[in-house]
């Protein structure tokens, strides 16, 4: 019981360990030298060569790597090649916007997902059922970049096209408007909101479908034990066998369900900040790899690799928490 936690542990920390010397090895791989693209073309050569010793460029990959690794496990992220600015800066500066982003999409993925899921199950076989497995399906199968492209495309363009209402018409780039550090606080916040829906909406929308269908089906599953029938024998009202019994035990597969989703959900915020241009991660990371700025770049993705496996770590804890039988593999 004990070692169980320790060995997680130490299989997080193998897989962070692989993913950064596979980006590190495909990073160097890569056409493009980050020292031509800071320097711009019609730079020196003597000035050129003088910059990757300093930046270290120029030693075999296998030193650097390892020099990287023990810097950066000793908190010394390095300075960004393209920004001259320390990493953890330039991350520190990003992080905050993507955690809310995510934080934001992620309540609303399980909030909306459990709802429809549960509904579903209570309506199943009828045709709002069919209907809503189909929209659900569909959602689950686009990529999120297209879900924002379409968002965009409605609920900025159009909207402003047509002169929709201001509640049907949202930014659709950054996370503040020009000026808004000059409205007041009440305004202010109004306006960040603003920028946050659709971002969110795109990130919520592709989750809340995978997970609707997957809370149907584990509803479903909970209404054909025999406690639920047990329950019904008692003369329970349908929907307190659905909410109480049904529901709270099919939650508990639901639990783990984060940790597989958390990967997704980080992928698709590098899209999705990208597309609406939204200050986070995501974006730096787009950027920095353009830029060929490699300390950006593996920083980056040692924090969105520790982000996923924390959520991984968290989900099985929830779940045991939720039914001491996982704990012990019952």
């Amino acid at each position: 019981m004990r070692t169980v936690p320790l060995r997680r542990l130490l299989v997080a920390l193998l897989t962070v360990v692989l993913v950064l010397t596979a980006t590190f090895a495909a990073l160097h791989l890569a056409p493009g030298d980050p020292v031509r693209l800071y320097l711009g073309p019609s730079a020196d050569e003597a000035v050129v060569a003088a910059t990757r010793h300093a930046e270290g460029l120029d030693r075999p990959l296998a030193e650097q790597y390892a020099d990287w690794l023990v810097r950066f496990a000793a908190g010394d992220w390095g300075t960004s090649i393209a920004q001259q600015r320390p990493v953890a800066h330039v991350l520190g500066d990003a992080l905050g916007p993507t955690l809310v982003l995510v934080g934001t999409s992620l309540l609303l993925t399980y909030l909306a997902g459990i709802l429809i899921g549960a509904f579903q199950a209570s309506r199943r076989r009828t045709a709002l059922d069919t209907a809503l497995t189909g929209v659900t399906t569909f959602l689950y199968a686009l990529p999120s970049y297209v879900v924002a492209l379409g968002l965009v495309l409605v609920f900025a363009y159009a909207g402003a096209l047509w002169r929709w209402p201001s509640w049907l018409r949202y930014p659709a780039f950054g996370a503040a408007s020009v000026g808004a550090d000059l409205l007041p606080p009440s305004a202010r916040f109004v306006d960040a909101l603003r920028h946050l829906v659709l971002p969110v909406a795109t990130l919520a929308m592709v989750g809340a479908a995978g997970t609707a269908r997957f809370v149907r089906g584990a509803v479903l599953d909970a209404l054909r034990q025999p406690f639920v029938r047990a329950a019904r024998a008692k003369g329970l009202g349908e929907a307190r066998v659905l909410l109480r019994h049904a529901l709270r035990n099919a939650l508990v597969p639901v639990l783990t369900l984060l940790g597989l989703q958390l990967p997704a959900l980080f992928s698709g915020v590098v899209f999705v900040e990208t597309i609406f241009g939204w200050p986070g991660m995501g974006r730096v990371t787009v950027q920095a790899v353009l830029a060929r700025d490699y300390p950006v770049v593996m920083a980056s993705t040692a924090v969105f690799a520790v982000l996923v496996i924390a959520g991984n770590l968290l989900a099985d804890l929830l779940a045991s928490l939720a039914d001491p039988r996982a704990e012990s593999g019952a």
